[in-house]
């Protein structure tokens, strides 16, 4: 198999049975898509890395190839709950953590929940405190949420043509995005009833509660933290990147990538790997 193609397996986990791709060997480290997205997200990102990391991304529960557990709680808090229970099951020990987009407020939990399970954070353009959802997505949370917008979710996964207008506003070069990649990331959601349902359980339980409940413990995370953010992103201010640095208590520096967007580690993978690198080498 080549550096290019991460390696797919499955683990058990109480909360399901949950897919992954790993590559590399070193310490670990442990990536984190955020919602209509799955591991594949970080793939250009782990490529240049897996000679110094042991680099391993899930699928959420909801999203990808992921089975998630007849009645997982499916919340931001009990996708963090997953995460521990996957760093356990596959016996990480404490990871180098790094996320994106909603799975960088899941991974805020994660880490303020389980401190001795990290190592270190770096957290992109993500939900942020009490900024989220955002704005411009409420409307769509709300739709899915409700039961729906499911015909929306079928149109997307059917179409690359309307999911590339959908998520444009996500990508910095949304021409870029293939049609094999948006069905990657989308036909998952709508492959059963049962997985439909489980999508709009996850947007219906989006409560900026659990990461504002948080706060307290995320002004104690006694670890390294990178923050790097696109700056032309239209969901997430550039405010919370700072509201970020000013509470996390070891914030070595903030990244702005001023023309990047929400979607950048996928846009611009070489860009976040070397911010990465030279994070985890300092």
């Amino acid at each position: 198999m080549s550096r290019s193609e991460p390696s797919r397996s499955h683990v058990d986990t109480a909360c399901g049975r949950i897919a992954y791709r790993a590559q590399g060997s070193g310490p670990p480290a442990l990536f984190v898509h955020g919602a209509f997205m799955n591991g594949d997200l970080w793939n250009g990102t782990i490529e240049p890395l897996a000679e110094s990391r042991r680099c391993v991304a899930p699928d959420l529960l909801a999203h990808g190839a992921t089975d998630e557990a007849e009645g997982a709680d499916l919340s931001f808090a009990g996708q963090a709950q997953m995460l521990a229970q996957f760093v356990d099951a596959l016996e990480l020990g404490a990871v180098d953590l790094v996320a994106n987009d909603s799975g960088g407020g899941i991974a805020q939990i994660f880490a303020a929940r389980h401190p001795d399970k990290i190592r270190s954070i770096t957290l992109t353009n993500c939900d942020t405190h009490d900024g989220w959802p955002p704005e411009v997505l409420r409307a769509t949370v709300e739709l899915i949420g409700s039961g729906n917008g499911r015909d929306l979710l079928r149109t997307l996964a059917r179409d690359p043509s309307t999911a590339r207008d959908a998520f444009a506003s996500g990508f910095e070069y949304p021409e870029r995005v293939s049609d094999t990649m948006l069905r990657g990331f989308l036909e998952p959601l709508v492959r059963s009833d049962r997985r439909i349902a489980a999508v709009e359980g996850f947007f219906r339980a989006m409560d900026c509660a659990q990461t504002v409940e948080i706060e307290p413990q995320l002004k104690e995370l006694d670890v390294p933290a990178l923050i790097v953010w696109g700056g032309a992103d239209v969901f997430f201010e550039r405010r919370w990147a700072y509201w970020l640095r000013d509470t996390l208590p070891r914030v070595t520096r903030v990244v702005e990538l001023p023309s990047a967007k929400l979607f950048f580690p996928l846009d611009r993978p070489a860009d976040m790997a070397r911010e990465l690198e030279s994070f985890w080498d300092a």
